[in-house]
């Protein structure tokens, strides 16, 4: 005993030296970048001093920290692109810190300017970027505008790795991953559904955007809680230096927002208060039975999206915010579709707080509440709710070029759902959950080499099962134009999906956990199965190559492998709490017909291509994506709904004009057809209601379907082109105006949207649509 307190204490000493002590060496050079304009923070600037080995890229919140340099004079570097470049000469003490804050100016257009143009500095020396696209508004901006808004959703669609199913659902598919497998944050809040049903828009406002992160595999030990992506989004503070907004009108819906100064930071009081509000609504249902009367049985898609944020701000790179939403969705009896309904609420806060040493401290508490409800054919309600809280607290200690951050977790949830298979078995399930999560990543800069190897803790309270999840992320600079990137790790999450699979197009995707001893199988293939938590293992490799100073090609190879996966169970057809179907009873069945899921294996692999040139006037944008999906249960091996052969999307945008006033753009995506399950033939189903007594031949049966194999069929493939056009108007000093025209599927692909097996009605998404609108920005 007194030697295990002696190597305790000791242990403790070398935790506290090397996360408190071992980066107080040398000096600090510590600051926030910030936009002259707005005082809003700019993420992912280049901060270097000029002649050393001493560089960083500002984080979301534009803080920098460089330390263990010695005392002396330095000139400090700032570079982002659309900005001018920044530089000053500055003197470090010995034994001091030194705070330096900048605020860079927009790119002007005086011939004595220098003005950055190109950001790939960031890219090779100090980010890993393995299977992620960092998003801003500006890109988002660049797509065509379908029905005058440029959206997230839009943008997401021509992403290498990510399948869509174009205007219906909402649904993304990434890299092998179905929709449960994505987790999506906003602000640190978890968001259950980030689409609308029409697909061509996501719940978040464009220009509220700062950053959004898209990983489509081998994300980092911060991240847990799902086994295929993540979309990480945050939103922009508010403008810091007046008070400004947006109305935007057009055929499909409109949109508000306002922002501004609560409080104004000055010298001697550097704390800001601002506030940030949009709103924005689609009234399709209205317009097209005017504007769109060709469209059959009009278009009847409705959603509403509210959000507010307050912000707190230090001016020394801490802040507090605090935030509320909520979304709403519906589609009512499009073409005799189902009745679909989702509504997502949900408020929380955040803080970033820089202490005094080499150290960020960030957390986060949130709740949100999401229920979804369907009401088909078959007139028995189906609906899906979940809420819960997500919290969590992460500290980054910054060691010269290299990082430590680290943190701990914890989620509650609560699900209920409802939900009929296509043999009319009821399954129901009320289900608390909460699970406990802890991670360590350390980001190295050695040489040629960055990487960033981690570790990821969790612990699923309800099932009593922990995760041991190693990560790792890694780039080697072979030279300035070519960089070769792998990544990988173990992941693992309990939600599972509660759609049918017979369905040919879904539009219900619930929220279940694996909880609850009774809905479990006890074996898989022979082996015994101990708990309910799924994973999977993520490996990818790539590449890349800047072909020119303009040009820049991205080539990755993908294999994810599902070591254990849940799902909803399709092939029950008896109750499995009646003991005379149980083991021992007189009518034994075999497990995979009594319990509502089932455990299944499965792969994913694939390789993802991209091309881009970016260049004052024109951008490019090319990919192509190859993938494989299969998955394995009890009776046989299958490819699962989302299974996509090949996607290629093309996204061109040309800005015209001395001061880029007019912008055409165009995109035209094209996706191999997804697999369903075919109809085999209809039959009378007689259901015995009224038991032996039951006569048979002058009782009416239900209406039956015999399915052919599952997922045998392809639906057909799926592509269309989008057309827009932007004339900007300046209104002043401060007031912009803009014009747009676009079209839809401009030579009117008539894509699948969904098909009723029992009325053999097909609906197909949405035909030649011509929109137009205006933005007004002050």
């Amino acid at each position: 005993m007194p030697f295990i307190q002696v190597s305790g204490r000791r242990l403790f000493c070398l935790v506290v030296f090397v996360v408190v002590l071992l980066p107080l060496r040398g000096q600090t050079i510590k600051g926030v970048v910030t936009d002259e304009r707005q005082g809003e923070a700019i993420p992912f600037a280049n901060v270097v001093l000029d002649g050393t080995r001493f560089g960083v890229a500002t984080d979301l919140n534009g803080f920098f920290l460089l330390n263990q340099m010695p005392a002396g004079t330095y000139t400090i570097r700032i570079r982002y692109v659309g900005y001018e470049e920044y530089t000053k000469q500055i003197t470090v003490e010995k034994g001091k810190t030194t705070v330096h804050n900048i605020a860079l100016k927009p790119a002007s257009t005086t011939l004595n300017t220098v003005v950055v143009k190109d950001n790939r500095v960031e890219e090779r020396k100090v980010q890993t970027h393995v299977s992620v696209e960092k998003i801003t508004a500006t890109q988002i901006q660049q797509m065509p505008s379908i029905g005058g808004q440029a959206d997230l959703a839009q943008y997401l669609q021509v992403l290498p790795g990510i399948n869509s199913t174009g205007d219906q659902g909402g649904q993304l598919y990434i890299r092998g991953g179905s929709m449960i497998q994505n987790l999506c944050l906003l602000d640190g809040m978890i968001i259950y559904n980030p689409f609308h049903s029409i697909g061509l828009y996501s719940v978040f406002e464009t220009d509220l955007i700062q950053n959004a992160d898209v990983y489509s595999g081998g994300f980092g030990a911060q991240y847990g809680g799902r086994l295929s992506s993540v979309m990480d989004i945050t939103t922009r503070d508010g403008n810091k230096k007046r008070h400004s907004g947006k109305i935007a009108l057009n055929t499909f819906g409109a949109n508000l927002m306002a922002e501004g100064p609560l409080k104004k930071g000055r010298d001697g009081s550097p704390t800001s208060v601002t506030y940030l509000l949009s709103a924005k609504n689609s009234y399709l249902s209205r317009s097209s039975t005017l504007l769109y009367k060709g469209v059959e049985g009009g278009l009847p898609f409705d959603y509403l999206d509210l959000y507010g944020k307050l912000c707190i701000n230090s001016g020394s790179g801490s802040k507090v915010n605090f935030f509320g939403f909520r979304f709403d969705d519906s589609v009512s009896h499009y073409r005799g579709l189902s009745d679909y309904h989702w509504k997502n609420w949900g408020a929380g806060c955040n803080f970033t707080l820089v202490t005094g040493l080499s150290s960020v401290a960030e957390g986060h508490v949130a709740y949100s509440d999401y229920r979804i409800n369907l009401d088909d054919a078959s007139g028995l309600e189906k609906y899906s709710r979940i809420n819960g809280f997500n919290m969590g607290f992460d500290l980054t200690t910054y060691f010269g070029a290299n990082r430590l951050k680290y943190g701990v977790a914890m989620e509650g949830y609560a699900t209920d759902y409802q939900f009929y298979n296509s043999y009319g078995v009821h399954s129901q399930q009320e289900e608390h959950t909460n699970n406990l999560g802890a991670y360590a990543a350390y980001k190295i800069q050695a040489g040629k080499w960055l990487i960033d190897p981690g570790v990821r803790l969790m612990y699923y309270i309800s099932l009593g099962t922990p995760s041991l999840e190693p990560r790792i992320q890694a780039k080697f600079n072979c030279s300035d134009r070519f960089r070769l990137k792998l990544a990988g790790g173990r992941y693992s999450q309990i939600f599972l999906d509660a759609r049918s699979d017979n369905d040919i197009v879904n539009l219900f995707n619930g929220f279940l956990t694996g909880s609850g001893a009774l809905y479990k199988p006890s074996t898989f293939k022979g082996s015994p199965v101990n708990n309910c938590v799924q994973k999977a293992w993520h490996a990818i490799a790539g590449a890349e190559f800047d072909l020119s100073r303009h040009l820049t090609l991205n080539a990755e190879a993908y294999f994810k492998y599902f070591n254990q996966l849940l799902n909803s169970n399709r092939n029950k057809m008896f109750d499995s709490s009646d003991p005379a179907y149980q083991a021992g009873g007189p009518y034994e069945k075999p497990e995979y017909l009594l319990t509502d899921f089932i455990i299944e294996q499965g792969k994913a692999y694939g390789a993802d291509f991209s091309l881009c040139y970016d260049i004052d006037w024109l951008y490019l944008w090319a990919t192509y994506s190859l993938g494989w999906v299969t998955r394995t249960d009890e009776l046989s091996t299958y490819t699962p709904h989302y299974d996509r052969r090949h996607t290629i999307n093309i996204l061109a945008t040309v800005r015209l004009g001395q001061a880029h006033q007019w912008e055409f753009s165009g995109r035209w995506s094209f996706g191999s057809g997804y697999p369903y399950t075919q109809t085999q033939g209809m039959y009378e189903n007689l259901t015995f209601a009224g038991g032996i007594l039951t006569d048979y031949t002058t009782v009416n049966g239900d209406y039956g379907v015999a399915y052919a194999e599952l997922y045998g069929g392809r639906l057909p493939n799926y592509h269309r082109l989008d057309l827009s056009l932007k004339r900007k108007f300046s209104l002043g000093k401060r007031s912009l105006l803009e014009l747009n025209l676009g079209a839809t599927n401009v030579y009117n692909r008539n894509n699948i949207f969904y098909f009723d097996r029992l009325t053999f009605k097909r609906v197909d998404q949405l035909p030649i649509l011509v929109s137009g609108g205006l933005t007004l920005k002050w």
